[in-house]
């Protein structure tokens, strides 16, 4: 029990020692921080107070020539002066107090004055860098503007020379270019003037003025010639043949009005007027964009007449076939119009077969009324080919919709008709197939006809009359009549079937009952049946003789129905 209290005593010990030694080192570490920032401050500041601002004045004090550079100079010392003696000096006393809060301990207190020590050094940091770059500006003033000046007149040679070269382009301009060209060298000798009364203040603005100038005469000397060549030659040259162009195909009946061509040539010469008035003062801006503008403006009207000469050459073909087709279609219309009460007592026509009719009556109209009125507008010139063009177009179509329609409406008074001369041709067939039955039937002396030939005949008679009641009736009922023409050959067809079928069954019957014969000597079964199959046969039972004859027969001779057939189709 004793050792194990001894462990822990041990144990609590060591913590706290452990506990004792982290504690030492943090308050240890946390002073090093402060320390390490107070110093990093003060680094800064020094850097701050060795800005070369004396060495720069010094190169100053030689080139004060006139009361504006003395009265800069003084000013420069003043604000030195000022950042040495007050804002470096309060700098000190706040980092003299930064140390005092270190080691005291006073962490709180050294944070605040850390953060407002740096933002006074920063302050002092930025009145010292502008202060030096004032002063730089003007110790390096004349080695910046001369290089700079240097450049500018290097651009103001190739520009003279530029000029020189091609002097005839400018035509009339050339006087004005080349008082601008003396006045840029007029500022060239300004430049140098300045410069030697060391007015650095002046010289800012006749280096910027001179940029400028070379600049503004850079963009005129290369677009001038461009600009006359296109405002007295190409330009007009180009309104000639529009103007030409317009003339010849407005004798030749081309509706032109919509391009308002007149119009805007006199503009275009006004425009042209103004253009020149703005390069004679060097005035180019604008100028460059409204010429192209234009001179894609008539480029575009050659389109345009190409355009109205094959729209025009189109809508000649296309409306000769169009006016054939229409007098052909109002032709066609009238006559199925003018006959159509007759049709309809003909046949009977339902609402929407008349409907149809109607319809493509009315539409017709509509069309022939809108071929007039375009008619009129080629009469009074008032509309393009281009557009004429596009409604013969829409209006053929139309008419081969109209067509189409009215071809269905055709089509179903025809098939009408084509019903009614089949139903004729077909009912002259049935009653010649009613014929053959007849005929056939009574070319067999048959002891019995079967009364179930009797009665379809009688069906098939009167499926005939129905068919001829029908095509006698006015209008005819077509659908009704297809119907009866459909039974009525049903049936005939059925009579057919039966009068072949009662022949065939008959004439096996007759000849098994010969051909068993032979063998009613000698076999009493055969005698037996074949007597039954003939009392049968002579009854109009010729299914059941047929039958009973074979089977009598077959005990002589299996093969006898095979052979009865063979003999038969033959």
């Amino acid at each position: 029990m004793q050792g194990q209290i001894l462990i822990i005593g041990s144990v609590v010990v060591v913590t706290i020692l452990i506990v004792i030694i982290i504690l030492h080192f943090v308050r240890k570490m946390r002073l090093k921080s402060y320390q390490d920032k107070v110093e990093d401050l003060e680094v800064m500041r020094n850097l701050v107070a060795s800005a070369p601002i004396p060495i720069e004045l010094s190169k100053v004090e030689p080139i004060i020539k006139n009361d504006k550079m003395e009265e800069k100079y003084n000013q420069w010392q003043e604000r030195l002066i000022e950042i040495k003696e007050n804002k470096l000096t309060f700098i000190d006393d706040m980092l003299i107090d930064l140390d005092s809060y270190v080691e005291k301990r006073d962490y709180k207190s050294c944070r605040y004055h850390l953060a407002k020590t740096e933002l006074e050094i920063y302050k002092a940091k930025e009145a010292a860098d502008h202060l030096l770059d004032e002063i730089k500006d003007i110790t390096l003033s004349e080695e910046k503007y001369r290089s700079i000046v240097i450049k500018l007149k290097t651009k103001y040679r190739s520009l003279n020379r530029e000029f020189q070269d091609h002097k005839p382009l400018y035509d009339e301009m050339q006087e004005a270019i080349e008082l601008q060209l003396e006045n840029i060298e007029k500022r060239f000798l300004d430049f140098e003037k300045v410069m030697e009364k060391n007015e650095y203040n002046e010289v800012v603005h006749i280096v910027k003025a001179l940029d400028a100038m070379i600049d503004h005469m850079s963009i005129i000397v290369k677009e001038v010639p461009d600009l006359l060549l296109m405002s007295k030659q190409i330009i007009p040259n180009r309104m000639k043949e529009v103007e030409s162009t317009y003339q010849e195909m407005t004798k030749e009946n081309y509706p032109l009005a919509y391009l308002n061509i007149e119009y805007n040539l006199e503009e275009s010469r006004k425009n042209i007027g103004g253009i020149l008035d703005k390069i004679r003062v060097l005035n180019l801006e604008g100028c460059m964009f409204d010429l192209k503008t234009m001179l894609e403006y008539y480029d575009s009207l050659f389109i345009d007449f190409e355009k109205e000469r094959l729209s025009r050459k189109a809508y000649e073909e296309i409306e000769k076939d169009f006016s054939k087709k229409i007098e052909k279609t109002n032709q066609l219309v009238k006559d199925v119009y003018n006959q159509l009460d007759d049709i309809k007592k003909m046949y009977d026509l339902n609402d929407q077969d008349i409907e149809i009719i109607h319809e493509v009556n009315k539409i017709l109209v509509v069309i022939n009324d809108d071929y007039k009125k375009m008619l009129g507008k080629v009469k009074r010139k008032s509309s393009p080919y281009s557009m004429l063009h596009q409604e013969i177009e829409a209006l053929t179509l139309r008419l081969k919709e109209m067509e189409d329609d009215f071809d269905k409406a055709l089509h179903s008074l025809g098939n009408m008709y084509d019903d009614e001369v089949r139903a004729r041709e077909q009912l002259d067939e049935i009653q010649d197939f009613l014929k053959q039955c007849k005929n056939k039937m009574r070319s067999y002396k048959l002891p019995v006809i079967t009364d179930n030939y009797f009665v379809q005949l009688s069906e098939a008679n009167e499926a005939i009359v129905e068919v001829i009641k029908e095509l006698s009736k006015k209008p005819i009922v077509i659908k009704t009549l297809n119907t009866r023409v459909d039974t009525a050959r049903d049936l005939v067809l059925k009579l057919y079937h039966t009068t072949n079928e009662m022949i065939k069954t008959a004439q096996l019957a007759e000849m098994a009952i010969v051909y068993g014969n032979r063998y009613r000597s000698a076999y009493d079964d055969v005698d037996l049946g074949l007597h039954d199959a003939e009392v049968q046969f002579m009854k109009g039972n010729y299914k059941k003789a047929l039958d009973i004859s074979i089977k009598a027969s077959s005990v002589v001779d299996p093969e006898i129905y095979k052979k009865l057939l063979s003999v038969y189709d033959q």
